[in-house]
């Protein structure tokens, strides 16, 4: 690792997992957001493990664009 990047600036997304709280399966999820396959049983996003970013912080975001 460079000696310039601070080990908090290059964690990127962490893959988690748990069991799906409707069927019992094994799942996996990103920083804590999951969504069942075999059931469909989705977490609420706000259980996540970090703050998702806003519209206006998308790379993508053009405002007065729907």
């Amino acid at each position: 690792m460079d000696e310039g990047v601070s080990p908090a600036a290059s964690v990127g997304p962490e893959v988690t997992r748990t069991e799906c709280k409707r069927c019992g399966k094994q799942i996996r999820g990103v920083n804590g957001r999951y969504a069942c396959s075999l059931c469909g049983w989705v977490n609420h996003w706000s259980e996540g493990h970090n703050r998702l970013p806003s519209g206006a912080e998308d790379p993508d975001y053009r405002p007065g664009r729907s």
